[in-house]
């Protein structure tokens, strides 16, 4: 292999390195954005559900951030994809236990509001 292709090969490997770079940066960035929508609405319509009163509010409140949390871990699971060292890996692992964590305790509650939400209505029907 002479040293011209061989330059020809490394340039080949550090342009597709760049454009991994700066593909999964862009998803990354489109994620966390996409999260922030989520929670913009999520946290307007609650506001007005909680104006009208609606029994559902905690419920609906608690089912978009869930969701919102859900595009947040992806882009935290993406931004592994070009962690250079291992202090990058343990931080964004860290990132995505305490996400993860949040998701949990999130589902754990709609699970409650749900049961709770199903205990008023039914008995709100039975009066």
């Amino acid at each position: 292999m002479n040293t011209l292709s061989l330059t020809a090969l490394l340039s080949v490997s550090h342009t597709m390195e760049f454009l991994l770079e700066e593909g999964v940066n862009f998803s990354v960035i489109v994620l966390e954005f996409m999260g922030l929508v989520v929670i913009i609405t999520t946290a307007l319509k609650a506001f007005y559900g909680w104006v009208k009163r609606d029994p559902r509010t905690r419920l609906n409140l608690a089912e978009g951030l869930a969701m919102a949390l859900e595009f947040k871990l992806g882009g935290e699971i993406l931004r592994t994809v070009v962690a250079r060292d291992m202090s990058d890996i343990i931080q964004v692992g860290a990132i995505i236990i305490l996400r993860a964590a949040l998701t949990f305790l999130i589902h754990w509650e709609i699970k409650n509001e749900e049961e709770s939400v199903e205990k008023e209505e039914s008995e709100s029907k039975t009066k």
